[in-house]
This record gives structure tokens, sequence and C-alpha cells, in this order.
């Protein structure tokens, strides 16, 4: 059933990826190119609006928080590989998959590199175990925890840090 579920938010934030014109190169080159932020405010919404319902769902005892460990060795390096790709191809893995639905068949490069990521991966995993996850390993960490307050209190200080991002790019034109 969680296979469902996961297949029917996908599909769902792949409507929302094409309904906000994310999907396209020109917003995907704006963005790298810090001259068009739609694409940062499409996904600063989408973290607002996942954290204020995880946190709800969570505190409702609908669902229990699996908090993944921090590696900044293992972050830094797929941010690396993510920001690559996504500079060379125009497209991160969600709005290839968009593209894809669209039509634009170049989408199909980015879907191919990220299973062949993937796979990559699995089998450098017993290496990178060894390497590069235990750099900068800081455990099972949130920023509630690390500042020592509820999440609501971070919740709010994020959602006002981000509707001033909001304002700031409005009014510049971004």
């Amino acid at each position: 059933m969680q296979l469902i579920y996961g297949l029917a938010t996908g599909i769902l934030f792949g409507i929302l990826l094409q309904k906000a014109r994310v999907l396209r190169y020109d917003k995907q080159l704006g963005a790298l190119r810090l001259k068009d932020m739609t694409i940062v405010k499409y996904m600063l919404s989408a973290i607002l609006v996942a954290m204020i319902g995880i946190y709800l769902l969570n505190d409702l005892g609908m669902i229990a928080l699996k908090i993944k460990g921090t590696s900044l060795g293992a972050q830094i390096l797929g941010g690396l590989i993510f920001g690559a790709g996504w500079a060379l191809l125009g497209y991160c893995p969600g709005t290839s998959w968009g593209a894809l639905g669209e039509g634009r068949y170049d989408a199909l490069w980015g879907i191919f590199g990220g299973w062949a990521g993937s796979a990559l991966y699995a089998e450098v995993y017993p290496t990178m175990q060894q390497s590069v996850l235990p750099l900068g390993d800081y455990g099972k960490l949130t920023l509630p925890a690390l500042f020592g307050v509820n999440h609501w209190v971070v919740i709010a200080v994020l959602a006002a840090a981000f509707l001033g991002l909001f304002r700031f790019f409005e009014r510049k034109g971004l």
C-alpha cells in the first residue's frame, strides 16, 4: 500500500511541477544562474507544506518519523554529483520525469543516468561505508534537537524566513 501512496504522491508532484512550469529549460537555467527564482520558490513552498504536514501527522500519532543519520561526506559528495547532473542535463531527477511526461525525450538521459547512478551506488556502497559515509557523521540530527526547542518553533522561524525570501524575490522581479 505504501508503494501506491508513493506513486500517487509522485504523480501529483509531477502534475504540480508541470502546472508551475518549473519543467521548462529556461526556468532550470534561470535557477542555476540565480536569475529566476521560480524553482526556488516552488521548492521552498513544497518544503514548508511537507514540514508542517509531516510534523502535524507525527504529533497526531498517524505516522512515526524515522530520522536518517547526518553524514557530511555522503551529503557533500551526493550534492556535488546531483548538481553536476542538473547543470549538464538541465533537469533534476523529479523534473526529468515531468519533462518526459510532456514529451521531451531528452529527459530520458537523466532518468537513465539516475538508474545507472543508483546501480553504481549499490555496487560501491560497501567501499563507501568504510571511506565516505563516516566522514562528518553526526548521527540522527535535527534542528529542534540541535537548538533544544520544540519543532513548531523551528517551523515558525523557517516559515517566516521563507516568506521573507518570497517577498524579496518578488520585489526584485525574480
